[in-house]
């Protein structure tokens, strides 16, 4: 059985989209006349996620009031960082609220079409499991170093070539907070990613479609393959 719980990661600035992007935050961008977020709660809860918790933090409260407390059958949950956290003290925040042993968890701003249960099968004992995806140029995304199915790091962002990057998805145990203590604000890829130390950290390699929204050519790309997509 795969987790029936995820947890997204709402709470991104989405500075380089201001020029196009102004009165909402990222996960809210229009996309075909909708926000992002809802095209990703519409994949989790046809992949029979029950419970979704937002993780939000810049303009939280229109991310709140634009989605409610329901989608598509599937209860949702808040949790608002106060100040920025990172992606690692967001996570962390939002993983107190998680009820179940493993939950799925998305970037805010990612597109990754990949079903659930096969991330969810990959490494089923393992503290986090990654979706890795090939990609031509991974100089905007930094590159996941793995060994077989085991992450042993990453390397910065610059250099270009074909590599294997972060696709934004993950299956986390619960208690990672308690497996890997960290200070209330920290980045999940530099200070646990980069740095598996003791951790037992697993990639899952997909193709899926994949997309970041997070630049004004990329969040144009999205208006018409992101409905494509969802529609296949």
């Amino acid at each position: 059985m795969i987790p029936a719980e995820a947890i997204v990661l709402a709470g991104g600035l989405g500075t380089r989209l201001r020029a196009v992007v102004r009165d909402v935050p990222k996960p809210l961008a229009p996309v075909a006349g909708r926000p992002f977020l809802a095209w990703l709660l519409d994949g989790l809860a046809r992949q029979g996620v029950a419970r979704t918790i937002l993780a939000t933090g810049y303009l939280g409260d229109l991310v709140q009031d634009a989605l409610g407390t329901t989608h598509a059958g599937m209860a949702l949950a808040y949790v608002r960082e106060e100040a920025p956290l990172g992606t690692g003290g967001a996570l962390y925040n939002a993983l107190r609220l998680a009820e179940g042993e493993r939950v799925f968890v998305l970037n805010g701003d990612t597109w990754l079409g990949a079903p659930l249960a096969p991330l969810a099968e990959e490494a089923p004992g393992a503290d986090l499991v990654l979706a890795v995806r090939p990609v031509p140029d991974r100089a905007r995304y930094g590159t996941v170093r793995v060994e077989g199915n085991r992450i042993l790091g990453l390397e910065e962002k610059g250099p270009s070539g074909p590599g294997l990057v972060n696709a934004g998805l993950y299956l986390a145990r619960r208690d990672l907070p308690e497996r890997r203590p960290m200070p209330a604000s920290f980045s999940l890829e530099t200070e646990v990613l980069a740095r598996p130390g003791g951790l037992d950290l697993r990639a899952h390699r997909t193709e899926a479609e994949f997309l970041d929204i997070g630049t004004p050519e990329d969040f144009a790309r999205a208006q018409a393959l992101i409905p494509a997509w969802a529609a296949a």
